[in-house]
């Protein structure tokens, strides 16, 4: 049996993790759905993605997890980023579901449509506290946009304020190296591009399903066996070369 640890995206918490989770369990696996740091409840929203991905390597580190398959989605594929570049020992597999995959020295604004870096910092300095809240149309017209209203203000009830840092600071790192061939750097395209993680010589894989995908399946069963299905269709490991 496989030991998974899915990482969420922007305003969320590993706890809209768990229906994935579940049957994922049921299957005899281990899930682990930790919350980045940030998104906790009463965290600092100056928090900025080196913490975020410190947060993930101490997770693994505290529960002394080996030989994890890590997904990532959307911003948590930053964070995951990180964290094979960081403890690459500790990881089997690395599964990016529509997540952004940075190149050393990137940040995440520089994966988006300039339009949208600017909407995140004006949104910034109204707030006053560092942290991001998607505006509802924008959730509705750009994140969520193939599901019912109902279903789209469902899951935007749940978003809680985005730490602004960890979109903006750039992540650098040492083993690891994306390969992307994307029209280009500013292109939304480039979020959803597949990529290759090369980390000494291994791979990880990459997965295209929706971004609403967490929220368009009940108790999300059949994206938990598509991740299953895929996975065993995929022969690719993380292992460190010498």
């Amino acid at each position: 049996m496989a030991t998974y640890v899915l990482v969420h995206g922007a305003w969320h918490t590993g706890a809209e993790l768990e229906p994935t989770a579940a049957p994922i369990r049921a299957a005899g696996h281990e899930v682990h759905t930790p919350t980045i740091a940030g998104n906790k409840p009463g965290d600092p929203k100056t928090v900025g993605l080196s913490d975020a991905i410190k947060s993930i390597v101490d997770y693994l580190t505290e529960k002394n997890l080996k030989d994890v398959i890590l997904v990532g989605h959307s911003y948590g594929g930053m964070v995951i980023t990180g964290v094979a570049d960081q403890v690459p020992n500790r990881i089997r597999r690395l599964v990016y579901w529509n997540a952004f995959v940075p190149n050393n020295g990137e940040s995440l604004n520089d994966m988006v449509p300039p339009p949208y870096v600017t909407l995140f910092e004006q949104i910034a300095a109204q707030r006053g506290d560092s942290s991001l809240v998607l505006p509802f149309p924008i959730w509705r017209e750009a994140f969520i946009n193939n599901v019912d209203l109902a279903s789209a203000q469902k899951a935007y009830d749940i978003l809680n304020p985005h730490p602004a840092k960890t979109f903006s600071d750039k992540i650098s790192l040492k083993k690891i190296r994306p390969i992307c061939r994307s029209p280009s750097p500013t292109s939304i395209a480039r979020k959803t591009h597949r990529c290759r993680i090369t980390i000494r010589g291994t791979h990880g894989c990459r997965r295209n399903w929706g971004y609403s995908d967490w929220f368009r399946f009940p108790a999300a069963t059949s994206f938990a066996s598509q991740i299953r299905s895929f996975l065993r269709r995929r022969s690719w490991t993380l292992g460190v070369i010498n």
